[in-house]
């Protein structure tokens, strides 16, 4: 099986191991490439000198799955997979998806509902004491306690129901080989409570270093604007630099404790991560069963930053990868990029070169890696920060390097781009290499809304700089004679979304002549602003409320607007306009949306007269005659020869 980790006892045999000093429960096929956070974790693991094995997508309907390879020396790592279980198995409607791409053969099915919870207490089951750390998106974002979209309710820190030793949250390499390095030395999960990115339980508040106590578990279920306020609390805290350690009390004597994030890792250590000895491709285990879908995305992609400062309330990396931007270094990426153009199936497009946000290469400001990102603002949001650094050149460069690269005909870039950001830099050398070289025909962006007012609650610039980018984005395609379009990504149903907002929508989408296949649906998961709001009807950022469609009917008014062209949405677009007043957009004319009829439906009964002596069976009363200025065309007026 060449150099995979073990996934099996025979695997284990091959290379001489009697016992693994970890086995990592993953809810996710086993893929060996960067992408994927079990490969980072266990890679490192494996560099630092110790023995991993792989226990993937084990059977949770038979305890004994767990124990394929023994029992570990150290303990269980366990993840729910590269997203969240219940975010990969449902869609926002909560209708059960038919498609895992991080199966094999995209067979759904594989993993259960809370993958982490259910994982954890299976091991339980068969190794009472065996030490248990839980990490990963999943765990990430559920470390304290979360809104639970799929349940409608509040739920505890997942440390609890999982019943887990410690939890790592965010990327975590650093924090892995620290908690590995204690347990190596004799001590006791329960000691291990001095770990930067890691959450453990306590049976006390005291915690020697800063911190803040949050309001009960109790509390918070009997109180939304306090979990509103409590959110926020974490919200401030998510920096390594200024962050406290936050305790959350369950009871008198049952206590979670946060503590402060890992430091961003230095640029060495993210080109070490990334130099390890992946196979960046899956198991060839599964090659029988149609391969792992997921891996089609990123194979020939490169990862070059990590974190983002674009603070989108609706998105969790604030929480997960923090707001300061760590990268790898040109020499990095130049190499994995030439071990790309080795592979057979390569046929020399790179197509992606980036990250959460693509041309965020370095911290927002100066300041961030001494003293942190600001906790009481943003630095893109509602507009630039005066201390933001607004610079593409590094990035610039190193897209110059790769297309130089042997082998390579083209690198895209389609990983998200903050246009505001892309304006923000008075040099527009980028822009233009952009355009001309790295974009595939359509370049996607995501301005999300395009009433300000909905713009405000997603934490995103107003549309007018989104008008300012299209603008120059088209001014340059014309320059350089491209025909290149942009593919706007849009949400309904956002916390801050009425109908008339969405019906705003609507127009912008009829007026640039776009017909979107798809339309996101916002969906509220764990640790994000957004969700606050959508559980809450609270902004936490300045505790207002917020209007919250939460009706499946209104959502699904909200969709069809976005594709009122759609004839199976007729219903559902008449009813929305006419609950938001603007029955101006039913009718005939060029702004109109949609006809008084259905379509297909006749204009008229058969044999009834038009309405108001109108010939096209309009209504409204008949314009005037008005004889033609042209004699041949007015009979009337026709002189004899």
């Amino acid at each position: 099986m060449g150099d995979f980790l073990p996934i099996c006892r025979a695997d284990m045999e091959a290379r001489g191991w009697d016992q693994c000093d970890f086995v990592y429960v993953v809810g996710d096929a086993y893929v060996d490439h960067p992408s994927f956070g079990h490969a980072i974790i266990s890679r490192v693991l494996e560099a630092a000198g110790y023995k991993v094995g792989i226990l993937s997508q084990p059977d949770w309907k038979r305890p004994e799955s767990v124990t394929a390879l023994g029992r570990p020396r150290l303990g269980f790592l366990v993840t729910g997979g590269n997203m969240d279980s219940m975010v990969n198995h449902y869609a926002v409607s909560k209708k059960r998806r038919q498609r895992d791409a991080y199966t094999p053969g995209g067979v759904m099915g594989r993993r259960p509902d809370y993958a982490t919870v259910v994982y954890c207490n299976l091991i339980r089951r068969v190794y009472k004491d065996i030490p248990i750390v839980i990490g990963g998106i999943e765990a990430s974002l559920r470390r304290l306690a979360h809104y639970d979209y799929w349940s409608d309710s509040l739920k505890r820190s997942i440390l609890l129901d999982s019943q887990a030793d410690l939890l790592l949250y965010g990327m975590g390499e650093r924090a892995i080989v620290e908690v590995a390095e204690a347990l190596n030395s004799g001590l006791r999960p329960r000691d291990i409570t001095f770990v930067d990115g890691t959450v453990f339980r306590s049976d006390t508040p005291a915690v020697p270093v800063p911190h803040i106590v949050l309001p009960s578990y109790q509390a918070l279920r009997q109180d939304k604007r306090r979990y509103a306020e409590s959110f926020y609390t974490q919200y401030r805290n998510t920096d390594p630099f200024s962050g406290k350690a936050l305790v959350e009390p369950y009871g008198e004597r049952e206590f979670v404790v946060q503590n402060p994030p890992q430091k961003p890792l230095s640029q060495r250590e993210m080109d070490r991560v990334y130099a390890l000895p992946y196979q960046r491709t899956y198991h060839p285990s599964y090659e029988a069963l149609g391969g792992v879908p997921a891996i089609e995305e990123v194979r020939f992609s490169l990862v070059s930053c990590r974190g983002c400062f674009g603070g989108c309330s609706f998105c969790a990396l604030t929480f997960h990868q923090g707001r300061i931007i760590h990268t790898r270094s040109h020499e990095s990426l130049l190499r994995e990029a030439e071990k790309m153009t080795w592979e057979p199936d390569f046929k020399g497009y790179i197509h992606d070169v980036g990250g959460p946000t693509a041309n965020f290469r370095q911290p927002a400001c100066a300041k961030q890696l001494r003293a942190g990102a600001c906790p009481d603002r943003q630095c893109l949001f509602p507009r630039p920060c005066k201390n933001l650094t607004a610079d593409h050149r590094d990035y610039l460069a190193l897209l110059r390097k790769l297309r130089q690269v042997p082998g390579v005909k083209k690198v895209f870039i389609r990983s998200g781009l903050r246009f505001d950001y892309l304006l923000a830099d008075r040099d527009d050398a980028f822009f233009r290499e952009l355009v001309r070289y790295h974009v595939s025909g359509q370049l996607k962006v995501a301005p999300e809304h395009v009433a300000d007012a909905v713009l405000d609650k997603m934490g995103k610039p107003r549309h007018a700089v989104y008008r300012r980018f299209v603008e120059k984005y088209e001014a340059l395609n014309r320059q350089y004679g491209l025909k290149q379009y942009i593919v706007p990504y849009l949400m309904s149903s956002h916390p801050g979304s009425g109908l008339r907002e969405a019906v705003i929508l609507a127009e912008y989408l009829r007026d640039i002549g776009h017909a979107p296949e798809q339309v996101q649906d916002f969906y509220p998961t764990p640790s994000t602003l957004s969700t606050a709001m959508y559980y809450t009807g609270l902004d936490p950022r300045t505790m207002e409320p917020v209007y919250v469609p939460t009706s499946p009917h209104e959502k699904a008014m909200q969709r069809a607007l976005m594709q009122y062209r759609n004839p199976k949405n007729y219903a559902l677009v008449r009813e929305a306009l006419v609950k938001a007043g603007r029955q101006d957009l039913i009718g005939y004319g060029p702004r109109c949306l949609i006809r008084p009829t259905p379509p297909g439906a006749p204009a008229r009964k058969p044999g009834k007269p038009p309405a108001k002596g109108r010939r096209d069976g309009r209504t409204g009363p008949p314009k005037p005659h008005r004889p033609s200025r042209n004699p041949a065309n007015n009979p009337r007026g026709r002189r004899k020869p």
